[in-house]
């Protein structure tokens, strides 16, 4: 379990195939404080750490993650947004995130607005029921509010802070970004859909 609150950039040193496998090492200033065994959200996709060594940490994603997340267009040198899991001593700063990627979402427009930036993003129209005004996001793991609701579409404000601890500052028009919906959103649709006539 996570918050989407981003505690370091990594950048991809190796991006490598094991058949049908994708398996990357990651360098960041958290690596070495890692544990093989642990879950992290790399871009907001829970991955185990396989391996730790001179600073940087390695994971595999296989078929089911590369399917539905971005991971399968990693390179080396691509950043990466980590967080580790939730101590259940700590404060939930942004809002429960599984790491349990459900779509894409492509980067439409980038604003610079002189202090804060705006972006635009398309997702797929099958879940569109799970995106409301002023709801709670997560994009390549980092927990944002969105505004600007369409059926296919949204916007997020970015603050000076998380633009450059995230690499949301590497997003432009056309990037693809991993998304998960509201954990708490899901349940309710699901609980509606159970109640309707079949």
């Amino acid at each position: 379990m996570f918050t989407g609150i981003i505690e370091s950039l990594g950048k991809i040193r190796t991006a490598g195939s094991n058949g049908t496998n994708k398996v990357f090492w990651i360098e960041s200033p958290i690596s070495g404080e890692l544990k093989v065994d642990q879950s992290v959200s790399h871009n907001g996709v829970c991955l185990t750490v396989e391996e730790i060594a001179d600073n940087a940490h390695r994971v595999t994603a296989i078929r089911e993650t590369l399917d539905k997340t971005n991971l399968a267009s990693w390179q080396a040198g691509d950043l990466v947004n980590l967080e580790r899991c939730l101590a259940m001593n700590g404060r939930l700063d942004g809002h429960i995130v599984q790491g349990h990627v459900d779509t894409t979402a492509v980067c439409l427009e980038k604003k610079d607005l002189n202090g804060s930036w705006q972006y635009r993003f398309e997702f797929p129209k099958a879940f569109s029921h799970l995106v409301i005004e002023k709801g709670s996001i997560s994009i390549n793991g980092t927990s944002l509010t969105i505004f600007n609701v369409k059926k296919r579409k949204f916007d997020v404000a970015i603050i000076p802070y998380t633009y450059e601890h995230t690499n949301i500052q590497s997003v432009v028009p056309g990037t693809e970004v991993n998304i998960e919906f509201d954990m708490i959103g899901k349940y309710v649709s699901r609980l509606v859909q159970r109640n309707l006539p079949e």
